[in-house]
């Protein structure tokens, strides 16, 4: 490790989602891979995991369908797409195959965003008024050349998990989707414990910065209406940010705010009136017609990296029991008691409770002191009397004790706490 990233540690703040990490064994940076490329290590593995799965249950419910596409992409797809032409400061130098081989056509770009990818998706087969809204969403990677001052542990990385998704609509189900977008992304956000939201209706700055916007003023008023609609029927307190809207058209931000009081970016909802007319997207209407689509693109967690960092500051790496990495740990109390350990860890294992036995020769109390560091949930404690009893006792990371009690009945507990996903113990 070099010394400045040595000093940088020391400096950081108990508090600070580096440090947590560090301590937890959830993630590194490392030198020899690249600055702001994220290594997940099997505890921090284990909270992605948990994540994305609820996220991916949470939108099939909601009438997502979940789709996949590459992580590169011809320059011919991003040049159509605008890319090229308002996101190139971003985006990574483009890979020449042909020097390769004569056959290939055209340079490769690693993907920054996945919109285009969906949109051909979408125009694979044709579209009926009676298939809309679609709802596409993807958990994919997009890598992004953040410059190298900016760039700060899972807050900000090169390698981004974006949890996006495209609602492909009709005009007459624009106010609809947004709004139900809208409460989708607060009722995701709440169960991790985020129940108030400082919202941004981001607009463009017209005075200074008019040509960056893509020129169709009747779609832009009507987005611009529509968005102030949906947020004053929601009796939303929100802020104008001007110059803060998307060059594809105006968006709704939602930030949230970590240990610090910064403000990072979570929820986004943003009109795109840019590819759906670049791309030829369209749908028969009742009239037998041709009409182009309305197309949002949204995330909800805005990027599982920065979601975690953010949330790891905000709990302290005190994670409620569905997310922990271990949930329970099992201590013996001396050697004789290892083998009722072992078969309560077993057992615990078996319901898909992570639980870990404790088999150091530690005394108690520096086993309940290591579990605490740990931020461990729960640890069940088996001595003589739980040995003679059949029984547990269990110290809560909270200090809270229950002596004595069954097995089954702790159970019952941890399963009703890891269904409901409760933040208390």
């Amino acid at each position: 490790m070099s010394n400045e990233k040595q000093n940088i540690e020391k400096s950081l703040s108990p508090n600070d989602h580096r440090r947590i990490g560090k301590d937890l064994d959830l993630f590194s940076i490392d030198e020899y891979v690249g600055q702001g490329l994220a290594l997940w290590h099997p505890n921090g593995a284990i909270i992605r995991q948990e994540i994305e799965d609820f996220w991916k249950k949470a939108h099939k419910k909601a009438g997502y369908q979940y789709v996949y596409s590459p992580v590169i992409g011809l320059k011919q797809l991003w040049e159509k797409s605008g890319h090229l032409d308002h996101f190139s400061d971003c985006m990574y130098p483009p890979m020449d195959m042909a020097q390769k081989n004569k056959k290939e056509q055209g340079a490769y770009y690693v993907k920054p965003m996945s919109c285009p990818f969906h949109v051909r998706i979408y125009n694979a087969s044709p579209k009926s008024y009676k298939e809309l809204p679609i709802r596409y969403c993807e958990l994919g990677n997009v890598y992004r050349y953040e410059a190298s001052g900016g760039l700060q542990g899972l807050l900000r990385v090169r390698c981004i998990t974006q949890d996006d998704a495209h609602i492909i609509c009709r005009e007459d189900q624009f106010i609809s989707e947004l709004s139900k977008v809208f409460d989708f992304g607060l009722e995701i956000n709440k169960v991790f414990g985020y129940d108030k939201f400082k919202v941004y209706f981001s607009l463009r700055d017209m005075e200074n910065n008019s040509d960056k916007y893509i020129k169709n003023e009747p779609i832009w008023q009507f987005a611009e209406k529509s968005i102030e609609k949906v947020l004053k029927n929601k009796k939303i307190d929100y802020e104008l940010d001007v110059g803060g809207a998307k060059f594809y058209g105006p968006a709704i931000d939602v930030k949230a705010i970590d240990s610090n009081g910064k403000e990072w970016q979570c929820m986004t909802i943003q009109l795109d009136m840019n590819l759906p007319q670049k791309w030829g997207m369209s749908y028969i209407g009742k009239d037998g017609k041709k009409h182009t689509p309305i197309m949002l693109h949204r995330a909800i967690l805005g990027s599982v990296e920065r979601f975690i960092g953010v949330y790891l500051e905000k709990c302290q790496g005190n994670l409620p029991l569905w997310l922990s990495p271990v949930q329970v740990k099992i201590i013996p109390v001396s050697e004789k008691h290892l083998a009722y350990a072992k078969k309560i860890e077993k057992k615990l294992s078996n319901l898909d409770i992570r639980a870990k036995c404790d088999i150091d020769v530690d005394t108690i109390g520096a086993q309940i002191r290591k579990a605490k560091l740990q931020k461990i949930p729960y640890a069940i404690i088996v001595g003589d009397k739980e040995l003679e009893n059949n029984s547990i006792s269990v110290r809560f990371r909270n200090q809270k004790q229950l002596n004595d009690i069954k097995l089954s009945d702790f159970i019952k507990r941890l399963k009703k706490n890891i269904k409901q996903k409760s933040l208390d113990l």
